[in-house]
């Protein structure tokens, strides 16, 4: 007879074999529920992402785009519903249990948030230097030097942020989140900030990491623009609730009063 470690093993290679033929969701948000105060931020939301897929979350600003990613990270817990990571919930989770978790997700700041006191190979490595501290040193640098090379700033290493504009800021935030070889990526306002040419750059950037990684990635963003570019799936929100779910001709062709005001005005 299997022991109960034997089960639990079996039980995960099956949860990986489903997760890696997409038909099992590596990302799970199921009636997530989040208010501050008074204030309803989201109002029961379910959605899921798969390996390989990118989900676009639309919405206004302050409608919870931001929250939900905090609440899928851990950063925020929610007052109600659950988020599972690879099957797991996360509710519940000392903190060297969601760090574990955590390292299995890159996170793609709003504004990059990279360290002005360091340079662009130092905030590379950053990730590095505190969980894979089992590499040496001159291993860190080829790895900072790959994924700098894999976002296009190879050249750029000895650079502090101050010296290079917004978009390159962007790429160094990608370079690091992809640091830990994770295999959930959040991308908060990827395009915020950035100029036509710099938005358009990034959305190759992202789709051409997506299809060499072939992650599960969420991404919030205002932009339809670039959502539209990058997304399999778009989840439009309006105060606290998920108002229509698909690609976006299904997107065009909703009937919806917001759905066709927001569409008119991005």
């Amino acid at each position: 007879m299997d022991t109960i470690d034997q089960i639990a093993d079996q039980v995960a290679m099956k949860r990986a074999d489903a997760e890696e033929d997409g038909s099992a969701a590596v990302v799970a948000v199921e009636d997530l529920r989040k208010s501050f105060g008074n204030q309803k931020v989201l109002n029961g939301i379910s959605l899921a992402v798969r390996r390989g897929e990118t989900l676009a979350v639309l919405g206004r600003s302050g409608t919870g785009k931001s929250v939900l990613l905090r609440l899928i990270i851990g950063l925020e817990k929610p007052d109600s519903g659950s988020v599972r990571i690879h099957g797991q919930a996360i509710a519940g989770l000392d903190l060297d249990q969601l760090g574990e978790i955590r390292k299995k997700m890159g996170f793609l700041f709003q504004h990059a948030a990279l360290y002005d006191s360091l340079t662009v190979e130092q905030n590379v490595a950053f990730p590095l230097q505190h969980h894979r501290r089992e590499m040496s040193r001159s291993e860190q640098r080829d790895r900072v030097k790959e994924l700098l090379a894999e976002v296009g700033m190879e050249g750029d290493l000895e650079k502090m942020p101050s010296d290079i504009s917004g978009g390159m800021q962007k790429r160094v935030g990608l370079a690091r989140a992809l640091a830990l070889q994770p295999d959930i990526l959040l991308l908060d306002e990827p395009t915020a900030g950035l100029d036509p040419i710099s938005s358009a750059e990034i959305d190759d950037l992202i789709l051409k990491l997506q299809e060499e990684h072939h992650m599960a990635s969420i991404v919030v963003t205002h932009d339809l623009h670039s959502a539209k570019t990058i997304a399999d799936r778009l989840a439009l929100l309006n105060e606290g609730d998920i108002v229509i779910e698909g690609n976006f001709e299904e997107l065009q062709r909703s009937d919806l009063e917001f759905v066709k005001e927001f569409l008119r005005h991005s």
